[in-house]
């Protein structure tokens, strides 16, 4: 019998996540040196983790694609 594809873990943590554990908004807060050994671990100040985005990939690739499709009809491209 197969297992539902909902209950499968694989990848689970690879993906990104809203909400830190304690462990890692204290690592965070190392980073940024907002928190030193011997603080209080309750009440920790929030810590901002948000996705990043990439939106450089998306438009070289359409540029490429640019250039690939002025060669191939002889037009010229635009470049800035």
């Amino acid at each position: 019998m197969s297992m539902d594809r909902s209950l499968k873990t694989t990848g689970a943590l690879s993906r990104h996540r809203n909400v830190l554990s304690r462990a890692e908004r204290i690592e965070q807060l190392k980073n940024e040196d907002r928190w030193e050994e011997g603080d209080p671990v309750m009440g920790l100040p929030k810590v901002a983790h948000r996705k990043s985005h990439s939106g450089r990939k998306a438009s070289e690739k359409e540029e490429v694609k640019t250039e690939e499709t002025a060669e191939a009809t002889g037009a010229e491209v635009k470049t800035e």
